[in-house]
């Protein structure tokens, strides 16, 4: 406990920096990076690529979505990325499927790899890769991810890749040819933003009140737009701002933040980081308080049928490769028949 949550007879801390995913918070943009996560991994192959500035909530968004997946469904092995190369990256795949690699060479390591990753199809489960950071790794290492992503069981992918990365390695995969191969395999790809000026007041309300906010401290309009405008909507600045804000109305005993409490803690952040100071400032937006009170971002219906109608294929389509991948590996590495085919395509 700190002190502000004391005072403020909170459970918790609210706006700690640290990804925790049962904050988690809707903003239009993570809206639609799970749609496409929705639609990446309906795919079952392939590259799914999610790209955004520092402190925009990717590490929270893989926490939710390890949140919402099924572990009978699929084994995820996760890497965050500090340029790791290829032998190193080829290790630490093999340990997430199980299998020892050390002191093989690396045709032997590909070759363990395959196996394990038959070893995951043959329980009716599908692996999929997460990699964190993935600005950081070299091409080589990014090439040999595209490899992997070829080994097949019956015409099945059996590894499917989803690339957490900042704005350039957006940039790189769309800089030349040497990534041309791996840009093919891509299946859907967004670029989180920031959230949009009128989210802010939801979002603070939203984290408060996971840990037992009852409505104080407020927030007045004018603090809103201040601590928008120095944020820009980068949830990671919200959060530093917001936990010395309220450290701020602790000590001065705040029940309702100002514009002047926010300029105040922002001019005392400003001088410790005098190279943040020099960042461009959001234009001057409007008042965070709508009439309907409501900040949650909507999509379009059309759009959120369609998500409906894509969750529910998924389902099935899961199933159905769950039993066909079984079968398949039974048929291969075994003496059984070979397997009827047409279960996959009538969930298809």
């Amino acid at each position: 406990m700190t002190m502000y949550d004391e005072y403020y007879g909170l459970t918790g801390r609210p706006f700690q920096l640290t990804p925790d995913a049962k904050f988690w918070f809707d903003t239009t943009s993570h809206k639609k990076a799970m749609a496409y996560l929705g639609y990446g991994l309906s795919q079952g192959e392939g590259f799914i690529v999610i790209t955004g500035d520092p402190g925009t909530g990717k590490t929270t968004l893989v926490g939710h979505l390890m949140e919402q997946i099924d572990p009978e469904q699929l084994n995820v092995i996760r890497i965050v990325t500090t340029q790791i190369e290829t032998q190193d990256l080829l290790h630490m795949i093999a340990a997430g499927l199980g299998v020892d690699t050390s002191g093989l060479a690396k045709a032997q390591q590909l070759a363990a790899i395959e196996r394990g990753l038959h070893g995951v199809a043959r329980t009716g489960r599908r692996t999929l890769l997460i990699v964190d950071e993935a600005q950081s790794l070299p091409a080589s290492s990014l090439e040999e991810l595209r490899m992997l992503s070829n080994f097949q069981l019956g015409g099945h992918a059996l590894l499917q890749i989803f690339l957490l990365g900042q704005p350039e390695f957006r940039a790189a995969l769309h800089g030349g040819d040497r990534l041309e191969q791996l840009r093919q395999r891509v299946i859907a790809i967004h670029h989180l933003e920031p959230m949009d000026e009128h989210e802010l007041e939801a979002y603070l309300a939203h984290r408060l009140t996971v840990v037992g906010w009852q409505g104080n401290p407020d927030f007045s309009a004018d603090a809103l737009e201040a601590m928008y405008r120095w944020s820009g909507g980068i949830p990671r600045r919200v959060n530093q701002l917001a936990s010395r804000l309220m450290l701020f109305g602790a000590l001065e005993e705040i029940q309702t933040f100002t514009g002047e409490d926010v300029m105040h803690v922002t001019a005392d952040f400003d001088s410790d980081m005098p190279d943040r100071a020099e960042e461009p400032t959001q234009p001057m937006p409007m008042s965070m308080r709508s009439d309907s009170g409501q900040g949650e971002a909507k999509l379009p219906e059309d759009v959120e049928r369609q998500l409906a109608d894509m969750a529910a294929r998924l389902d099935e389509q899961d199933k159905a490769l769950r039993r066909v991948l079984t079968l398949l590996v039974d048929w291969v590495e075994g003496d059984a028949a070979q397997p009827d085919l047409s279960m996959l395509r009538d969930a298809g």
